[in-house]
């Protein structure tokens, strides 16, 4: 199975005077990924926001493991860890397309709510995007099982 993957290009203004990426981007990075993977299982924000969903963030985490520079593209591989309806868990990993040298890792955690900022159970309210979830949380779930015995 494979992990949705998502490009960027370090762009000038992303970067401090010495040309490292500002910590604060790899956030943007990951809802950017965030988006995308959603956009390609079919539960675009935009199609969200027009029946009434929105998906805040509660927290979101990042650890810094190298730095990223100008013009660098990074691969951000987001995966949903953990999805119950209520609240959706992603962990992101952001890579040097070039080398695959690890830059950093995180993960954000969301909840869904109607336009009056209400709680929603997808599952109850909203079937088809509480299956779309579900089935590509299987697919991550798999792929990382993949992954895990390519590593032993």
């Amino acid at each position: 199975m494979e992990q949705q993957i998502y490009e960027h290009k370090v762009q000038y203004y992303e970067t401090d005077q010495m040309g490292i990426v500002h910590h604060s981007n790899y956030i943007r990075w990951f809802e950017e990924a965030r988006v995308d993977l959603l956009s390609k299982i079919g539960i675009g924000y935009k199609r969200m926001e027009e029946i009434g969903v929105v998906s805040p963030v509660l927290e979101v985490h990042a650890v810094y493991k190298a730095m990223t520079y100008f013009e660098d593209i990074v691969q951000i591989k987001v995966t949903i860890q953990k999805y119950n309806g209520i609240v959706l868990e992603l962990l992101y990993e952001v890579n040097d397309k070039k080398t695959g040298e690890l830059r950093c890792t995180g993960n954000s955690r969301h909840c869904f709510l109607n336009q009056k900022g209400q709680p929603l159970s997808l599952k109850k309210d909203y079937p088809k995007l509480d299956e779309m979830l579900k089935k590509e949380q299987k697919k991550c779930a798999s792929a990382y099982q993949s992954e895990m015995a390519l590593d032993v």
